[in-house]
């Protein structure tokens, strides 16, 4: 049997804003590759080298980072969705593609490499209709929950309250089909979010006696939906670095830690590094600044003189200037941060930090959390962001402001001053 794979990334990622209104959520940097190509690799290990790539928002991107997959080990096919209308319309899109059986994933999610293994190792064994990957939670209320009698699983109930779920597995988004699926999917009717849904479809098979088993993972998945979860895998990933240095390390630079320092990269005398840090190609740190734990930069990152930068995403083409501190902050592409520059990630009761979903107010859960900024952003010199901002695409920061609140795209805030200009009185000797 011959498996192939089915990643989808058409979506935008609109939870994702306003890192996402420039580029796919599925291609925003954690640790030094775009999310997708970490579902891509952990395929390709597992033997699975056919894939094709469900895509449409800002899909150019996609294309021209992967290619045709020989640069990855692997063979990428494309497919456009047409419009978007949910799971089942994106995996329809397959149909021609598969052979036997296809594994399906989100391009969004970061997976433990031996989830693959796995699901490929007991669908081989048992031979069903449908896999669907299952991890058990403490609150089900906000997942597809499913019901399992003997390993096979028997109904699939969305969001239900908690008391009334029938268990505590929830449907993790990864699922082997065989060729069934497609005549499901062709009878799936849309739901009342105005979409096709996989598990509509998968409770199709259900009802037509078709074999559908679950797959209990107690390894670690991450579903990358909002912005402060690209800091968490981001932590993550890098807690896996090893030292690799490419670039240069100048006398008088301190590291403790691991380190990935790319080639053409320069660490300047004075910086201090501290915890696993992933410094990209051309980037140039320092001199005299403090890098601290869990901190990537992408390519061609410039870090000034005495900056500190803690825990944070700093994306390709962005300059963070002399006496500026960044904590917990995801920047994003060609950004300039000017001089003196604070990002602020710690509430003064210590609360965890709050920031705007869709205009909602959510919790990130997070006692520590600094600035969502989009791509080409600029700060003006002794800027400030209160803890949970986030700022647009192509918005600019005047010098000395103090931004409590969002600042939406191709915007600009300034600080009015009211100076006071006297003539000095003459000194009497």
């Amino acid at each position: 049997m011959k498996l192939k794979a089915i990643i989808l990334s058409a979506g935008e990622g609109s939870r994702m804003r306003p890192l996402t209104l420039t580029k796919p959520k599925t291609m925003l940097p954690v640790a030094g590759k775009p999310i997708i190509q970490y579902n891509i690799e952990s395929l390709r290990d597992n033997g699975i080298t056919d894939i094709l790539l469900i895509v449409r928002y800002k899909e150019e991107i996609v294309r021209n980072y992967f290619g045709d997959g020989s640069d990855f080990g692997v063979n990428i096919s494309y497919k456009t969705q047409k419009d978007f209308l949910g799971t089942a319309n994106a995996i329809s899109y397959g149909e021609d593609f598969i052979d036997d059986s296809i594994i399906v994933l989100n391009g969004d999610i970061i997976l433990d490499d031996e989830i693959i293994h796995e699901i490929i190792k007991k669908y081989n064994y048992l031979s069903p209709d449908t896999l669907m990957l299952l991890t058990e939670v403490e609150d089900p209320s906000a997942f597809g929950v499913v019901e399992i009698e003997n390993g096979n699983i028997k109904n699939i109930v969305e969001k239900p309250k908690r008391e009334e779920a029938p268990s505590n597995l929830v449907n993790a988004g990864i699922y082997i089909f065989n060729k069934d699926i497609f005549d499901k999917i062709r009878e799936t009717e849309i739901s009342e979010r105005g979409e096709y849904e996989i598990t509509d479809s998968v409770s199709l098979q259900i009802e037509d006696n078709k074999t559908v088993i679950g797959h209990k993972t107690s390894k670690d998945w991450i579903d990358v939906g909002r912005p402060w979860e690209l800091i968490e895998v981001n932590e993550e990933l890098i807690g896996k670095l090893k030292t690799e240095i490419k670039g240069t390390v100048e006398a008088g630079a301190v590291i403790h830690g691991e380190v990935f320092l790319d080639e053409g990269s320069v660490i300047k005398a004075g910086v201090y590094i501290e915890g696993n840090v992933y410094i990209g190609k051309n980037c140039d740190i320092g001199p005299n600044s403090y890098i601290r734990g869990n901190t990537y930069f992408g390519d061609n990152v410039h870090v000034g003189n005495a900056v500190e930068i803690k825990n944070s995403i700093i994306m390709e083409n962005t300059n963070v200037s002399h006496l500026s501190y960044v904590g917990d902050s995801v920047i994003g592409s060609n950004c300039n941060i000017a001089a003196g520059t604070n990002i602020a990630n710690l509430r003064f009761d210590n609360a965890t930090i709050k920031t705007k979903i869709k205009n909602q107010k959510i919790d990130s859960g997070r006692r520590k959390l600094g600035a969502i900024i989009g791509d080409s952003v600029k700060t003006g010199i002794n800027s400030s962001f209160s803890p949970g901002v986030k700022v647009g695409h192509n918005s600019t920061i005047g010098s000395g402001v103090l931004l409590y609140e969002d600042l939406p795209s191709d915007t600009r805030v300034l600080e009015k001053q009211t100076h006071i200009i006297q003539k000095k009185k003459k000194k009497i000797n």
